[in-house]
């Protein structure tokens, strides 16, 4: 079997596992396998080396990436008001097993997910050492990163034991206003830097307001606060997309600490880049009054 075929055959696989996920129920299960496939999918349509493809095929395939994030974004936002169903997604299941001979119309009206690059730890400052304000390493590759918009629901309640809900207010950067797409990557590490959870990742802000983005989004911690373990942290890293390099950048992070974990207002530092997430060599963006302003929420049920 040749190294396409191979791959169309773990791509089926992975839709087959997604979708049966998403049969039975299980939501998140269903999400991450989405957005794992989209990501597999858009990294073999954007890079320039390929030649497994057609450009035909490519965008093809690049349509087939959108469906599942639009079936994402269905299964994370109940009222949405376009819906895109299971029985819809699965029309598109023997498009991806015959991507090589497919030659009819895709039955649904949509674009490919745009060709922005999301680059793996380290080879943004390969790319950037020019701009040091602007440059950082993305999130770890441990849990899938999610492209923006896609959240978690809150996890099941259970007797004596605490979720946490942290809502984005704002961030205060000295050059807001220039800012293309910002968002936000969630992520919970251990003291080792190593994930805990499901990466996630806000919408795309769009209220900037003098030195402010304004995101104002709850982002549910996928971990009951009790079994966090000593030393973690959740790590906010403001991620934005540069025109000119045609890649999105982690301009900066802040993170939260286990003892700062209180229902109310809270604002944390913001830091430099790389994203150090064994917190070692921590170095502020800047020494003007400039933070990131969460709101955190407790929940038990007694």
């Amino acid at each position: 079997m040749s190294d396409v075929n191979k791959t169309i055959q773990k791509w089926h696989a992975s839709f087959r596992k997604g979708s049966d996920f998403d049969s039975w129920g299980q939501l998140v299960e269903a999400i991450d396998e989405y957005q794992i496939l989209a990501r597999q999918i858009q990294k073999e349509i954007h890079t320039t080396s390929s030649t497994d493809f057609t450009e035909e095929q490519k965008k093809t395939l690049g349509k087939i990436a959108t469906c599942l994030e639009m079936r994402s974004a269905s299964l994370q936002c109940t009222q949405s008001k376009e819906d895109f169903k299971l029985e819809d997604l699965k029309k598109i299941e023997s498009i991806i097993e015959n991507i090589l001979t497919y030659n009819k119309e895709f039955p649904f009206d949509v674009q490919p997910v745009p060709s922005r690059r999301i680059l793996a730890p380290g080879e943004e400052e390969d790319l950037d050492l020019d701009d040091d304000e602007d440059a950082g390493a993305c999130a770890s590759e441990a849990f899938a990163s999610r492209a923006p918009g896609t959240l978690l629901p809150r996890l099941p309640s259970e007797p004596g034991i605490t979720l946490l809900t942290v809502r984005i207010e704002k961030i205060g950067l000295k050059d807001a206003g220039q800012c293309i797409d910002p968002y936000m990557t969630v992520s919970v590490k251990d003291v080792n830097g190593v994930d805990l959870n499901p990466v996630q990742e806000t919408p795309v802000a769009t209220r900037k307001e003098d030195n402010y983005i304004h995101f104002c989004v709850d982002v549910e911690i996928q971990r009951h606060v009790e079994k966090l373990p000593k030393g973690a942290a959740i790590f906010f890293e403001f991620k934005h997309y540069k025109p000119k390099k045609k890649f999105t950048s982690t301009k900066c992070y802040a993170f939260l600490e286990m003892d700062e974990i209180k229902p109310g207002p809270l604002v944390i530092e913001l830091y430099k880049k790389p994203t150090d997430f064994k917190r070692k060599k921590l170095q502020l963006l800047t020494k003007k009054p400039l933070f990131l302003h969460l709101h955190q929420t407790l929940h038990k049920d007694s």
